[in-house]
C-alpha cells in the first residue's frame, strides 16, 4: 500500500490511499526543537521518521494490513537509530 506524508511544522498529515487520514499531534512534531539549540540534520530527520514509522505501524494495525505494519516498524526503528546518530553528534560537538 502506497502511503503519502506530508509533513509541515507544527504538524504531520499521513494521508492513507484508503481514504482515511491520521494527523500526528503538535507535541510530537515539538521535539524537533530544543530550548538551547536547534538540532542537527540527523536529529530531525531521525525524529520525523519516527514519527512517521510510528504513525504508519498503527495505521496498519487498525487498517489490519500486516504489510504496512511490519513498514512502519521498520521505519519508526530506522528512524531512531538515526536521531540517536545525530543526538551522539552533538555530544561529541558539546564536549570538544
Amino acid at each position: 500500500m502506497f502511503v503519502a506524508a506530508q509533513i509541515v511544522f507544527g504538524s504531520a498529515r499521513i494521508v492513507l490511499i484508503k481514504g482515511r487520514e491520521i494527523k500526528v499531534p503538535a507535541p510530537v512534531m515539538a521535539k524537533l526543537i530544543t530550548q538551547e539549540t536547534l538540532m542537527n540534520k540527523n536529529q530531525v530527520k531521525g525524529r520525523i521518521e519516527e514519527a512517521t514509522g510510528k504513525v504508519k505501524e498503527v495505521a496498519g494495525r487498525v487498517l489490519d494490513d500486516a504489510p504496512m505494519e511490519i513498514d512502519g516498524n521498520i521505519q519508526k526503528n530506522l528512524g531512531k537509530a538515526r536521531a540517536g546518530f545525530g543526538d551522539l553528534k552533538e555530544d561529541i560537538k558539546k564536549n570538544r
